[in-house]
């Protein structure tokens, strides 16, 4: 199967060929200079097509779109190289996950934690276990909430887990960790919560039920298991919407 980032890929450069096939031969029998500006868009134009016509997600669309483009404009601008270079080490920082595991920085908003307490409150959980845990937006008020309970985050970005660590700080219920969410062990989770992306999500369902005991619940922030029903799911009230999916081991 091929991977996300090897199909984005391989869409961008057929449609760079594709243009660059056309446009050579033309204005070299011309001879003329390639504008390049109008290429970069009849690339971006022709990748969108492409990225539509294999049914990609709306998000690569405008994403195949724009990249041409907006190198042709970042080349006239003459920036530093430096700048890209702490651009890339800064968003690495924050967003190694999407580029490691396809997992973005989602942020669970209060409407989310304030069902979620309230799951907590009919579970009768003692643990609960945030996947890919961000800010600590999710366990930090849940642990304040219930300090009889254990709360457990774990983060891989370096700055995002920073932050958690420190607004974590003072909550001997709440253990902060840095590591890879794959290599998290769920044998000692009642509830383990997860706001990542389509991608992971059968993966994280084998180590679910590889792992977690029976009668534990997974509980996924907007995106479903594919062909796996839950045993309930909880309309969260906010915009958009952010349906919890809760599957019970």
């Amino acid at each position: 199967m091929i991977s996300t980032p090897t199909r984005q890929l391989a869409l961008q450069g057929a449609a760079v060929i594709v243009v660059l096939s056309l446009a050579w031969p033309y204005y070299g029998w011309q001879a003329e200079a390639m504008p390049w500006q109008q290429t970069s868009l009849a690339i971006g134009g022709v990748a969108l097509i492409f990225a539509t016509l294999s049914r990609q997600p709306w998000w690569w669309r405008v994403m195949h779109a724009l990249f041409m483009p907006l190198v042709w404009v970042t080349y006239h601008l003459a920036i530093d190289p430096g700048w890209f270079l702490l651009a890339f080490i800064l968003l690495l920082l924050v967003y190694r996950g999407a580029l490691s595991g396809q997992v973005p920085l989602y942020l669970s908003n209060p409407q989310t934690v304030a069902a979620l307490d309230e799951l907590l409150g009919k579970e009768e959980a003692e643990s609960f276990l945030d996947l890919g845990a961000g800010l600590g937006s999710t366990v930090i008020p849940l642990a304040d909430r219930w300090p009889d309970r254990q709360f457990t985050g774990i983060e891989n970005a370096p700055a995002t887990w920073l932050a958690g660590c420190l607004l974590g700080v003072g909550r001997p219920n709440l253990s902060w960790r840095w590591g890879d969410m794959w290599q998290m062990p769920l044998h000692e989770q009642a509830v383990v919560y997860t706001f990542l992306s389509p991608a992971p999500m059968p993966r994280l369902w084998e180590k679910a039920k590889a792992e977690m005991k029976p009668g534990s619940l997974l509980v996924s922030n907007s995106f479903p298991i594919p062909g796996v029903t839950p045993e309930f799911v909880i309309d969260v009230a906010c915009s958009p919407p952010r349906p919890l999916y809760c599957y019970r081991i």
